[in-house]
């Protein structure tokens, strides 16, 4: 089946054809390390997780790369107000950065290069640059001169120099010390007193941000590779640079064949943002999160699409993580996975959910599709009968939802909170089952406000109450 992915460069969805067969090399851009990570960090992760984790299943070998920025102001700043070496405060954060990604379930990338052991690549990068006439050395820095190849400037936007240049962020020097032009940005900054510096052949300094991940992505993956990609924000100023800097130096285009980008997250209808109060990292989230349901709750849409991070969701993600979770340990711990390859249904399930991951890795079918096999198998379990059928659906949600989706801990993690969670079934079974006949009382009566508060009675202690056509059931959250 053809392999759909959307590149940024032609927005477009163009098929997916590699430029050695059967292989691929991807590099998302990665942290920079000054902080704890945000739930940004842990979509962007995701996403390209299961970008990779599905090109694997479809038979690529796949080299990911991802880097970290651990030389930056944001990080030298931060080291200075704490009174230590700008490296130990970058270690510390990108040690948080692993910490989270394991308890996330992200898969480990083949290689985190960093600027502080690229450095000899990166002057060798902009010495090219300068000698062929791309770049310039000015008061301060060395600079990447726009008017040597301004053909390649909005390929990524689509706009013109002064329409993008609002969109800098910052990033962008407004100065225009040291610089020809203001749209002219930086490959290498001379030191300044009490910062990190690198000897070169411009004097003392470090290199511009820019330039950093041309230099990593080629020297991990080459003159030419698959996929460059990295969150939303970065495409413009940072990736219309790489463009400049790494097609400039090496005198060929494209170097990269596909630009895909993930969608940024709101909190609440609004940016996340620390001067909001609404600044979720990481640690913070899981401290009231359970991993895997916020990894569920983060793939709850294609990557590229900007989502919502709210309380809804969260609960959304929950309770479809727990009926998830709970039917695939019945299952496990009843039959265990069997093939499901002769079983029409599961077939058609998969067929559906491929369609959806080759059409530029939609994550909201394939979610779909595992919540209908979910249905199907605790239809089975009820039943108490269909065993062969039981363990299909088993086999197919732990090759789905647990190899390609990484929402499924380790099977032994299942089988031991499945027996956890029964001696606490059978604990509670008696207080559960005496408050529903007594909810049942007073819904005849048409006491439907003492109906409604012993169900959130129940929902304080953990039980989730569903009402259906069949009658009243409940389990555990």
């Amino acid at each position: 089946m053809t392999q759909r992915v959307y590149d940024t460069r032609s927005r477009s969805k163009r098929d997916l054809v590699p430029l050695e067969e059967g292989k691929l090399g991807l590099y998302a851009c990665g942290i920079t390390p000054y902080s704890p990570s945000h739930i940004g960090h842990a979509r962007q992760a995701i996403s390209f997780d299961i970008i990779v984790r599905w090109l694997r299943k479809s038979g690529y070998m796949v080299n990911y790369i991802t880097n970290f920025t651990d030389v930056d102001d944001k990080i030298i700043s931060a080291a200075n107000e704490e009174g230590i070496d700008f490296l130990e405060l970058a270690n510390r954060y990108i040690s948080d950065y692993f910490n989270c990604m394991d308890a996330l379930n992200v898969i480990r990338a083949d290689a985190y290069p960093r600027v502080t052991e690229t450095i000899p690549e990166i002057i060798a990068m902009v010495s090219d640059l300068v000698e062929k006439g791309h770049a310039y050395q000015g008061g301060d820095g060395v600079y990447f001169e726009i008017e040597t190849s301004p053909g390649k400037y909005g390929q990524l936007t689509g706009q013109t120099l002064e329409m993008v240049r609002a969109g800098a962020g910052g990033r962008v020097d407004k100065t225009g010390s040291g610089k020809r032009d203001h749209r002219d940005f930086a490959l290498w900054k001379m030191a300044k007193p009490g910062e990190p510096s690198w000897d070169s052949p411009w004097g003392p300094g470090r290199p511009g941000w820019h330039i950093e991940c041309s230099a990593m992505s080629l020297k991990h993956l080459g003159e030419r590779f698959d996929i460059h990609g990295g969150g939303s924000d970065l495409i413009f100023p940072h990736h219309e640079a790489e463009i400049f800097q790494s097609e400039c130096c090496l005198g060929h285009d494209p170097v990269v064949q596909y630009w895909i980008h993930n969608g940024m997250i709101n909190v609440e209808g609004e940016k996340m943002s620390k001067s909001l109060g609404n600044f979720w990292t990481i640690s913070d989230a899981l401290e009231k999160i359970d991993p895997l349901v916020l990894r569920y709750s983060l793939i709850n849409a294609p990557y590229r699409q900007p989502m919502d991070f709210n309380q809804v969701m969260l609960e959304d993600a929950k309770s479809h993580h727990s009926r998830l979770i709970t039917c695939y340990g019945e299952g496990l711990s009843t039959v265990g996975k069997m093939d499901w390859r002769e079983n029409k249904f599961l077939l058609e399930c998969s067929k559906s959910l491929k369609k959806g991951m080759n059409d530029d890795f939609n994550t909201r079918t394939a979610l779909v599709e595992v919540q209908s096999v979910t249905k199907r198998l605790r239809f089975l379990l009820d039943s108490g009968d269909k065993e062969e059928e039981i363990g299909e659906c088993t086999g197919w949600i732990g090759e789905y939802a647990g190899e390609v989706l990484g929402l499924l801990p380790e099977d032994t993690g299942v089988l031991s909170t499945m027996k956890s969670s029964e001696g606490k079934l059978s604990e509670i079974a008696p207080m559960v089952e005496g408050l529903l006949s007594e909810r049942e009382k007073a819904r005849a009566s048409k006491d439907w406000a003492r109906a409604d508060e012993i169900r959130n009675e129940l929902s304080k202690a953990g039980v989730i109450v569903e009402d259906g056509s069949d009658g009243v059931t409940w389990r555990l959250k």
